[in-house]
């Protein structure tokens, strides 16, 4: 702004100098006499100083463009966003984070995409809701020295570092330095959903059992929102040769790539985006510790609607382990999920005794749902016939 000024001043000054010069001009010049026509000579220091000034006009003019140019250019989306936005409009949780956006799409096509920050980034822009991300055009930067193998026990003692591209800014950059709670010690993992610790837990023996009794059977396909490492998947693979799809992010830690070691398929997704799968298609779906009373009651209540729409009539929804306040338990949830007109199969609630759980009076909720065979728009019509 400052540059542009300067320039505006310096180009009025330059014009006011030449008007005062060319008026001086005319006014030393002698009439002509009727005996003579021709015009008397200028004298060459006023045309040198003539010249002098019109090439000042003529270098603040074209540095007055150029400036306005890169000022415009500085400020302009990068093209890749431009290009993207004309073959596929970005939705308006992207658009209403544009530094991120321009952070994340300003790269080089046909280069290898950014490392810097991308990663942050991306995740940035996932969880205010901007996804499918919208860069195409790079080559994604990968681990430097892959493994020759990779493990095919999913619970291997250890699973390899160097089949991860760890963050440069990391502290731990090593499967073995992270918190065991997180789903990184296969010691923990591998009895996972195996046994009951809680009359909140599920085994997946009894789920298998329930699924049977309720006509759910067989479990073939299904969905882990915010599994973290898969493990709800790799163990239902080993029981029932189920192949079940599981949503992360890696938020502090490489959950995703953790899951594809295991050999099984992680969704990079958060909790507010549309499941990528076909409607009614899936026998169960099973909601983890993420989703939780931190969750908006809008974005809840749409994830349970996507659920249901993946469900296949007859399909199994599993909250597991879901906490909330005890008011708002009957308050809020209990309605919000009575609207889905499921059966319950299982439904246990007991108090969350961990520090935050005491201090703000939560309770936990596992619940096993059946989705009605019948559509409810169809219930309701054949009720009312």
């Amino acid at each position: 702004m400052g540059i542009g000024m300067g320039l505006n001043l310096l180009l009025l000054l330059a014009m006011v100098a030449t008007n005062i010069l060319s008026l001086y001009h005319l006014s030393s010049t002698r009439s002509p006499t009727p005996s003579s026509t021709t015009p008397a000579d200028v004298p060459d220091h006023l045309l040198h100083q003539l010249h002098t000034i019109r090439a000042t006009i003529s270098h603040l003019t074209r540095l007055r463009s150029s400036s306005s140019s890169s000022s415009a250019a500085a400020s302009a989306p990068p093209p890749e966003l431009l290009l993207y936005s004309r073959i596929a409009p970005i939705a308006s949780s992207c658009s209403d984070h544009p530094d991120l956006l321009h952070r994340y799409m300003n790269y080089t096509p046909f280069a290898a995409c950014p490392r810097d920050d991308a990663g942050a980034v991306a995740e940035a822009l996932i969880l205010r809701g901007c996804h499918p991300l919208p860069r195409r055009r790079c080559f994604s930067p990968t681990a430097p020295k892959v493994p020759a193998s990779l493990p095919s026990d999913p619970f291997h003692a250890a699973l390899p570092d160097a089949a991860v591209l760890w963050p440069l800014s990391a502290a731990c950059r090593s499967f073995s330095c992270l918190p065991p709670a997180l789903g990184f010690d296969p010691k923990i993992e591998a009895t996972r959903f195996l046994s009951a610790r809680s009359v909140l837990d599920l085994p997946l023996t009894q789920l298998l059992n329930l699924a049977r009794s309720a006509g759910a059977a067989p479990i073939r396909l299904g969905l882990d929102v915010g599994g973290g490492t898969g493990t709800l998947a790799v163990q239902l693979r080993r029981m029932a040769n189920a192949t079940v799809l599981t949503t992360t992010l890696d938020l502090g830690a490489p959950y995703s790539e953790a899951a594809a070691l295991r050999g099984v398929v992680p969704l990079h997704a958060p909790l507010q985006q549309r499941f990528p799968v076909q409607d009614g298609v899936l026998d169960l779906v099973r909601t983890g510790h993420a989703v939780n009373r931190w969750i908006p009651g809008p974005a809840l209540e749409f994830l349970l609607y996507d659920a249901d729409r993946v469900l296949r009539p007859g399909g199994l929804l599993w909250i597991d382990h879901f906490f909330c306040r005890a008011g708002d338990l009957d308050a809020v949830y209990v309605p919000m999920i009575g609207h889905l007109g499921y059966r319950r199969i299982k439904w246990t609630v007991a108090n969350k005794t961990d520090a935050g759980g005491l201090k703000n009076g939560e309770v936990y909720l596992t619940a096993l749902l059946q989705k009605p065979l019948l559509a409810a728009s169809t219930a309701v019509k054949a009720s009312s016939s």
